[in-house]
């Protein structure tokens, strides 16, 4: 029972951090409410943990996917997530120790990941709200993102919209259509895009 009231009120501390975060910076919060578990869990259901390489998570928030990251069986200091919103950095770095939480850009990866240059990941998993955002800054971050996944391995993005978020770019990458999550507020699309070579 005591378990219960601490993951209700776990819960709770996480909507009402988001929903601070929202009117604090909705531009860089893209929904009304955090992340299912069920969305976190099929998102991280393609991390290879065979691979031997550390995951990027992009806009973790209050770190749903997180935890679906590290449930997957990824240990802590093999998980490197890039959060804009200086509170929930704080928030998360105490609620998930180990985790390489990154207080910076998504869209100026060069500087945020200074520490990992030449670092391959697995994959990506990003919540980053890219339909908040101009579509060229969104090429240019799928297309930066898989710079740094091998060939075959993806980045997986959700979005609120019916098509994926970024523009096909024939020549540059793939875009996989992967699920439709309805038990998520509001229902989401998750979109795999893989480099072609």
């Amino acid at each position: 029972m005591q378990r219960i009231k601490s993951r209700f009120a776990e819960k709770f501390d996480d909507n009402i951090r988001f929903i601070k975060g929202v009117i604090s910076t909705p531009k860089t919060v893209g929904a009304i409410m955090p992340t299912s578990a069920r969305m976190a869990n099929r998102m991280a259901s393609i991390i290879d943990t065979g691979s031997g390489l550390p995951v990027l998570e992009l806009g973790p928030g209050t770190g749903v996917i997180t935890r679906a990251i590290l449930d997957k069986g990824v240990k802590p200091e093999n998980v490197v997530s890039v959060e804009y919103s200086s509170d929930f950095v704080r928030h998360l770095r105490g609620k998930y120790p180990g985790v390489n939480f990154i207080n910076g850009d998504a869209f100026s990866l060069a500087e945020t990941l200074e520490n990992y240059r030449g670092q391959k990941f697995d994959c990506v998993i990003s919540g980053i709200p890219l339909l908040n955002f101009p579509m060229h800054q969104r090429v240019k971050l799928i297309e930066d993102l898989l710079k740094l996944v091998p060939v075959g391995r993806p980045v997986v993005q959700f979005s609120y919209g019916p098509v994926s978020p970024v523009v096909a770019r024939p020549d540059s990458y793939t875009i996989k259509h992967f699920d439709f999550i309805m038990r998520n507020i509001p229902p989401a699309q998750i979109w795999h895009y893989k480099k072609l070579h």
